[in-house]
């Protein structure tokens, strides 16, 4: 039996998209949570053009801003077909390269450790980035460092059944297993009382299709 070897969460994602810009169809990778969740990732729809709901959702964006956890950069690259300065901050060097390509900026590293000024007038915390580091206080928190007084968060969230909760994911596909590493899910419901917790006044929760966005206010001191 061939011994499992733990990959790294980054390692398995950059295989999926190396497949895809080759050509080849890529083995379907999971996100499985030990609440129980699995779910797929969709590798292929980050790496197309922004669909029409996000691009409605890119019209409450005023720049600069900030994409935390950009991936390839579909909405920094949708933002500056706008004309809107953009910037993304992601860890993944596939993915920043990928984004350059596109001519879009891209700060390589995590959100918790670049260095933060407060520069932009948006951040984006999208396709389920408000779970990084499994602490979304925390990760709010952060992202208001980076925002001028008067700036906005838009957040993708969870539906409404959804519990708020911090979990352990790690990625799966047929023969690759990753390391654990810390997420949460932030449900509609909840998000109130997590962006409050973090400063942040949530004016807007609404929802398109089977997508689920909140606008949060960093307010004036």
């Amino acid at each position: 039996m061939r011994e499992l070897i733990l990959r790294s969460p980054t390692e398995l994602y950059e295989n999926g998209m190396d497949s895809l810009r080759l050509n080849v169809d890529p083995t379907d990778l999971y996100a499985v949570g030990d609440d129980g969740t699995r779910r797929l990732l969709p590798i292929k729809k980050w790496l197309q053009r922004a669909p029409d709901d996000e691009e409605r959702l890119l019209d409450r964006a005023s720049g600069p801003v900030l994409d935390i956890g950009c991936g390839p950069g579909r909405h920094l690259a949708a933002l500056g077909r706008r004309g809107v300065e953009a910037t993304g901050v992601e860890v993944s060097n596939v993915a920043c390269a990928i984004a350059r390509e596109q001519n879009s900026e891209v700060i390589h590293g995590s959100v918790f450790e670049v260095e933060a000024s407060p520069h932009w007038h948006t951040a984006l915390l999208l396709d389920g980035n408000i779970g990084i580091g499994g602490n979304p206080e925390r990760l709010l928190s952060r992202a208001t460092e980076f925002l001028l007084p008067g700036g906005q968060i838009l957040v993708e969230l969870e539906p409404p059944e959804i519990e708020t909760r911090s979990v352990n994911l790690r990625l799966e596909g047929p023969s690759d297993v990753s390391e654990w590493f810390p997420w949460a899910w932030v449900g509609t419901d909840g998000i109130r009382l997590v962006a409050a917790a973090a400063g942040l006044k949530a004016i807007d929760v609404w929802t398109t299709g089977e997508r689920w966005f909140a606008q949060l206010v960093f307010p004036v001191a």
